[in-house]
């Protein structure tokens, strides 16, 4: 039985575990602390939990301790609901705005994240593990049931070598400011009426070298696009870019 939205509880939690009725969860020493520490649960109450598969479940507290407890599934409070098979790229900037893009992916229904690095990127590194945590924190706010995996970085080049061949990639040029040219799938000559994989591609702070836009224009499955009359900052970029696929060709 699903729950309706009034009974669900107010906690939140990501866990890596199977969930269904009468499931035994286990938590984390850090979900340990956070409930039993932060939120001062106790015995009883009631937490929602979801994996990125199995919906969301309203569960009971069994076990409470300072550095363990467990929770026990008691009925589904929302079903699992996938994003469009989409995949965001960008190159990453200065780390709170990196983070900043990471969390607006996560809450905007990109099924994958792929920091790339391309000629003008400035930062040469990332840390994996902080930004898939902040997807997590961002699905455990926002209500969602998925949480969309980070990639490690890697150079955009190498990326293109290993496109598949039906994933359609949107590019926002910033060269193209000004002109119309966001995706309409109202036209049948257009891709977007047949295709269901797609990928968005925001570039650097510096913007993409003229070697990498003659690539990306030679990809047959590549679109480029323009996000509008003013160039944007790449935060900008991608929340504007995630909006137009969105209300566009995705299930807004």
């Amino acid at each position: 039985m699903v729950r309706l939205m009034s009974d669900r509880a107010k906690i939140r939690l990501y866990v890596d575990h199977p969930l269904g009725e009468g499931q035994r969860v286990p938590l984390s020493r850090e979900q340990a602390h956070y409930l039993f520490g932060v939120m001062r649960q106790a015995v009883g109450g009631r937490v929602a939990l979801f994996n990125g598969a199995d919906g969301e479940w309203l569960a009971e507290i069994v076990e409470a301790g300072k550095r363990a407890g467990s929770l026990e599934c008691i009925a589904q409070s929302a079903p699992q609901q996938m994003p469009p098979d989409l995949w965001l790229l960008f190159a990453p900037i200065k780390k709170a705005r990196t983070d900043f893009i990471v969390e607006k992916a996560a809450e905007m229904g990109a099924a994958r994240i792929c920091p790339v690095q391309t000629e003008f990127t400035n930062s040469e590194r990332i840390r994996q593990d902080r930004l898939q945590a902040h997807t997590v924190e961002a699905a455990e706010q926002c209500g969602g049931t998925f949480v969309p995996p980070v990639d490690d970085l890697q150079k955009l080049s190498k990326v293109q070598d290993n496109w598949p061949d039906d994933r359609q990639i949107i590019f926002c040029d910033e060269t193209m400011v000004g002109q119309r040219s966001v995706l309409s799938p109202a036209d049948p000559k257009n891709v977007a009426s047949r295709s269901q994989k797609w990928a968005i591609l925001i570039g650097p702070e510096g913007g993409f070298s003229e070697r990498e836009r003659a690539r990306l224009r030679a990809m047959p499955q590549a679109h480029p696009i323009s996000l509008g009359p003013r160039i944007l900052r790449a935060e900008t970029a991608a929340v504007a870019a995630l909006t137009l696929f969105q209300t566009t060709l995705g299930d807004w």
